[in-house]
């Protein structure tokens, strides 16, 4: 069995000179394009198994947090309640990802009339202050609640608990020469990127974590990602 150290980079409200330091310093190391270590059957079965028995208590625990959030949406401007956004998975096998709706309903439109914006937004695929996004939204962002509903698509099998953050099919080539590796994994609801300062990294940085996590794969490496975003989750939603 392979042995890896598992180092989980910190997210904190405000990020550090060396929080920022040690995640440049990532993106600047070597990745390498072919898959590192491969685990073994046992590992594939189990992370189902725990993505199985963790989605569907979560979905039944949180059943009433939905129904509060889809409330405070519709109330909010009457929009749709849920936004699906097409995703490239594993095998380069598309289909959509389920999210409450955190932005206007027109939020491309928004975009196509505003070249300024929509050139900031292409050069890392997010805007620091966007302007798209609703007062519920707001919220649901910062709490990461947004992203609940994704627990379905972990159901379905198309995504998974820990693992690569999700991507859009047109931020693949991005990935240049690791985009093969990238889609030898199914993407998750959270992973090294979401509790590494997200929208505070660069586009490269993101690539190099999804690789770091891709070369490390293990059942205690996956544990140590979960127990680290349950604790960023708890601290963010105020609990």
């Amino acid at each position: 069995m392979k042995h890896v150290g598992v180092t989980v980079p910190e997210k904190s409200e405000a990020r550090t000179k060396v929080q920022v330091a040690d995640v440049q310093t990532l993106a600047a190391s070597v990745c390498n394009t072919e898959i590192v270590y491969e685990p073994g059957l046992w590992y594939y079965t189990l992370k189902r198994m725990l993505d199985i028995t963790l989605a569907v208590a979560g979905i039944v625990i949180l059943i009433p947090v939905f129904l509060i959030i889809a409330i405070c949406i519709k109330l909010d401007d009457g929009g749709p309640i849920f936004h699906f956004r097409e995703i490239i998975g594993m095998h380069g096998r598309r289909f959509y990802a389920l999210k409450f709706r955190t932005m206007i309903s027109d939020a491309d439109a928004y975009l196509a009339k505003h070249p300024e914006l929509l050139r900031k937004y292409q050069q890392n695929m997010k805007l620091a202050s966007d302007p798209r996004i609703t007062r519920v939204g707001k919220t649901l962002r910062t709490t990461s609640l947004d992203e609940l509903p994704q627990l379905f698509n972990v159901l379905l099998g198309e995504m998974t608990l820990i693992g690569p953050r999700i991507i859009h099919p047109s931020e693949l080539p991005r990935y240049g020469q690791y985009a093969k590796k990238r889609l030898s994994v199914k993407p998750g609801i959270s992973g090294l990127w979401q509790i590494s300062g997200r929208q505070h990294i660069s586009y490269d940085e993101r690539v190099s974590l999804d690789m770091q996590y891709i070369d490390n794969r293990s059942m205690m490496y996956d544990l140590a990602i979960l127990l680290r975003t349950l604790k960023v989750f708890i601290i963010h939603t105020g609990a």
